[in-house]
């Protein structure tokens, strides 16, 4: 191999060191993104639960209650 040519593939072989340092840094990137979110969409679905369950409890109990009492004009 003559050096021009020598030179050349050292080049390119350094722009594809340089790409997939770049792309494995994003792929961290992204993977840290994406487990956050997981956790925060968790999170939500707890929350939504919850809220769900107390809805329930109120109107059980609002019923339950709304039996028990007599109307205010009695």
């Amino acid at each position: 191999m003559i050096p021009e040519q020598l030179t050349k593939l050292e080049n390119r072989l350094n722009e594809l060191e340089m790409k997939v340092i770049f792309q494995d840094d994003l792929l961290n990137t992204l993977n840290d993104i994406v487990t956050r979110q997981d956790k925060e969409i968790m999170k939500l679905w707890d929350a939504n639960r919850l809220l769900k369950q107390s809805m329930q409890d109120f109107r059980s109990n609002s019923k339950e209650e709304s039996v028990d009492v007599p109307p205010p004009h009695y």
